[in-house]
């Protein structure tokens, strides 16, 4: 009985962050931001997404971002995945409009595929399969500096047609996240060390700054009214896309790293890194790229796909592990030399 009691309280930790996220949406749909509160709201985020990326800034190392540009192969096979394999299917996705998707998922899935990759989860599921931890830290932190730049620009090109999305967006980007990032970058050499401190108090700045950004973007969508174009067949037929599309990159990405003779480690780097999207950085980029009720549908794919590739990977990377340790365990049987799984 306590055994349960506590694998039940240890999931819920794990999940809290998640569970945070479908409250706040639940708050936003009972009681979503109206007249001056609105006005509070939407400046409050401004300030909350230039905090975000500052600490984003303050956090990352230049030394270890370029250290890790010499494992070119890997880096730019993960550039590749996040940043060309990835926005492709997205526009293939325009194709599912409107019989499959409507508009605004369709739109909104063509921005989930011109995000960069996560950070934390890319180098925990890294090291969970046995993969190479130190490429996978500079792949994922590269990835999303590369992002605060190319992303921006990939919706500019893949959605400007297609309305909700104004080219001034890439000046604000400029100004609400690329300026407060590198700020953080100039500040490192005073902060660094306090940043290091309060890795825990400043985690919870992190998600109180997305949850912020996630309560006015669905909450505005509340007031609009936006929420009755969207039908729980809609939903089911959103999820099962995107489950095709983890799918898909899993597999490329797998077989990427096979097809340049990289090791098994580096494969396993690559697939993680390369299948991921980034929550954290997408969330307020929505916030800053597209104006408008349209914001809380444009970030809806985002939102599910987050969750689906947690639960795949967390799945994919147990078997893994599981693989590599059987293997190093059969190399001595095989007259091989071990090699210690890290």
């Amino acid at each position: 009985m306590h055994r349960t009691a506590r694998a039940v309280l240890g999931f819920v930790s794990r999940q809290s962050f998640v569970i945070s996220l479908l409250v706040t949406v639940a708050i936003a749909s009972l009681l979503p931001a109206r007249g001056g509160f609105a006005v509070v709201v939407d400046h409050a985020t401004t300030v909350a997404i230039g905090l975000l990326f500052f600490l984003y800034g303050a956090r990352l190392s230049p030394r270890d971002a370029w250290e890790g540009l010499r494992h070119w192969r890997l880096h730019l096979t993960v550039v590749v995945a996040t940043f060309v394999v990835f926005p492709v299917l997205g526009l293939a996705g325009h194709l599912l409009a409107p019989t499959v998707l409507t508009p605004e998922l369709a739109a909104g899935l063509t921005f989930l595929c011109c995000l960069p990759s996560t950070v934390q989860s890319s180098i925990a599921f890294t090291s969970v399969a046995r993969g190479n931890v130190a490429a996978a830290i500079c792949a994922a932190s590269f990835s999303n500096l590369l992002g605060i730049v190319v992303s921006p620009l990939l919706v500019a090109l893949l959605l400007a047609t297609r309305g909700g999305f104004s080219g001034q967006a890439v000046l604000d980007v400029a100004l609400q996240l690329l300026l407060p990032f590198v700020l953080g970058q100039l500040a490192r050499p005073w902060i660094a060390g306090f940043v290091a401190r309060h890795r825990t108090i400043l985690g919870l700045v992190d998600r109180g700054s997305i949850l912020l950004v996630v309560y006015s973007a669905f909450g505005e969508g509340v007031v609009d009214g936006v929420w009755h174009r969207v039908s729980a067949t809609a939903l089911l037929a959103l999820v099962g896309v995107e489950v095709v599309l983890l799918g898909i990159v899993l597999v490329l990405t797998w077989y990427a790293g096979r097809a340049i003779g990289l090791p098994r480690e580096d494969q396993v780097t690559i697939m993680f890194c390369g299948s991921k999207k980034s929550l954290a950085s997408g969330l307020p980029m929505a916030g800053v790229l597209f104006a408008g009720p349209v914001v809380g549908l444009i970030v809806l794919p985002l939102m599910l796909y987050h969750q689906l590739q947690l639960m795949v990977c967390a799945a994919l990377a147990q078997r893994l592990a599981g693989r590599a340790v059987g293997d190093a365990e059969d190399r001595p049987a095989r007259g091989e030399p071990a090699r210690a799984a890290s």
